[in-house]
């Protein structure tokens, strides 16, 4: 997996990260656009990270640190690329974020309705808290 490059998205990838998760991404969120995508790059340049094999994004994750919390999104790979380590890549990638914030624990948006997703993240050591529920409430139409 040498060939295999971790980096942080630029501006310049924000189309690209936007086209790839409607392709590799489980469900869509209202954050999913350019202006939703342009606030996060802005706010914190290195908390979307990308992977890339012979100059292809092949994957992605959201490592946001709130500096309380570490939260990660948008764990996606490209459905033709999985199970080759990318997903471990980039979640190695965003602990590592973590941790150097000072973080201690990560947590992680899935959807309840997502099995493969929910064997991938057992894998890699997450488990699901279910006496938690998210609460939410659209601030935005």
């Amino acid at each position: 997996m040498s060939d295999l490059r971790i980096r942080a998205a630029v501006p310049a990838d924000l189309d690209a990260v936007l086209a790839f998760w409607r392709t590799a991404a489980e469900g869509t969120s209202i954050s999913d656009d350019r202006d939703g995508v342009e606030r996060l790059v802005g706010r914190d340049p290195e908390a979307l990270i990308l992977a890339e094999r012979d100059g292809e994004l092949v994957g992605t994750v959201i490592a946001g640190f709130d500096g309380w919390r570490c939260h990660l999104y948008r764990l996606a790979v490209a459905p033709a690329r999985r199970r080759q380590g990318i997903g471990a890549a980039l979640l190695a990638a965003a602990e590592e974020r973590f941790v150097g914030f000072g973080g201690r624990r990560g947590d992680a948006m899935v959807l309840a309705r997502n099995e493969t997703a929910h064997h991938a993240w057992r894998a890699a050591g997450y488990a699901p808290e279910e006496h938690w529920r998210r609460w939410v409430k659209p601030l935005a139409e």
